[in-house]
């Protein structure tokens, strides 16, 4: 269920099968357990262009050991029933889609317990048939926004998004960074017109204080490329624990900011 119990919320995304689908698990439930809401579980593309180098080579990675789409049901069929009550959303490219089938990929992610769907390449002008498919079986469809769409589009997005928006924080790539960019409060403002679904702020989030500026102006932070850097340089057999430390990090950064304000 799409819930954000904590304000804000948490969203981890992790790319499945990196480094391999047995620590992928693993890893998402140690962030469920250490304070994540919501898991983006990634299904690896051998061509992500909207991904930086580090969730590139996850997903490269990934591919090249034969990770597949069907695969990535698996283990979002085990998180669920090992933890019935996290926020999960299924995170592709579209093409893995086609190829599988619209129809059969909503039924399939429904029976293994996903919550929503985020395919980063689908605009909302050409989701008819996606939308449907989504609202048949259940799902809540996630799309992203960028600072540069006009009102018209922000408000086509926000309107058929269900669970939350995605906020782009800035436009490129993903990838940590220092700062955060200084559109990302503004496209927040300009979404909340248009919707009273929880806004979830991504790309470039990589620290407690982020994570702390975040909760000044939008309702949950995604932190990605941050976690698939982590995981890149921590041993398989260590990766588990080392996200959930990463992320209940994320999570006192927070809990001390509003302790010492209360």
């Amino acid at each position: 269920m799409i819930v954000f119990a904590n304000k804000p919320g948490l969203v981890v995304y992790l790319t499945a099968g990196d480094p391999d689908l047995a620590t992928t698990q693993a890893m998402a439930i140690a962030a469920i357990d250490n304070g994540a809401d919501v898991i983006e579980l990634g299904v690896p593309f051998s061509d992500p262009l909207a991904d930086g180098p580090v969730i590139q080579r996850a997903s490269e990675s990934a591919v090249a050991k034969g990770t597949r789409l069907t695969d990535v049901l698996g283990i979002s069929k085990e998180i669920r029933a090992a933890r019935p009550d996290a926020g999960l959303i299924l995170f592709s490219y579209l093409n893995p889609v086609v190829h599988f089938g619209m129809e059969a990929f909503a039924k399939a992610a429904k029976d293994a317990g996903a919550d929503g769907v985020l395919l980063t390449d689908m605009i909302v002008e050409e989701a008819e048939e996606y939308l449907r498919m989504m609202h048949e079986h259940g799902l809540a469809p996630v799309f992203l926004a960028a600072p540069t769409s006009p009102d018209d589009r922000l408000k086509a997005i926000a309107e058929n998004s269900q669970g939350f928006v995605y906020a782009i924080s800035r436009v490129g790539i993903t990838g940590t960074q220092t700062e955060l960019a200084s559109d990302a409060e503004a496209l927040v403002k300009r979404l909340k017109q248009f919707t009273k679904l929880p806004i979830a702020l991504g790309f470039g989030i990589s620290t407690p204080e982020h994570v702390r500026a975040v909760a000044e102006f939008a309702d949950a932070a995604v932190v990605g490329s941050a976690i698939v850097a982590l995981v890149e340089k921590t041993p398989a057999t260590d990766a588990p624990r080392a996200v959930g430390e990463f992320v209940r990090s994320l999570r006192a950064g927070v809990d001390v900011a509003e302790a010492h304000s209360a």
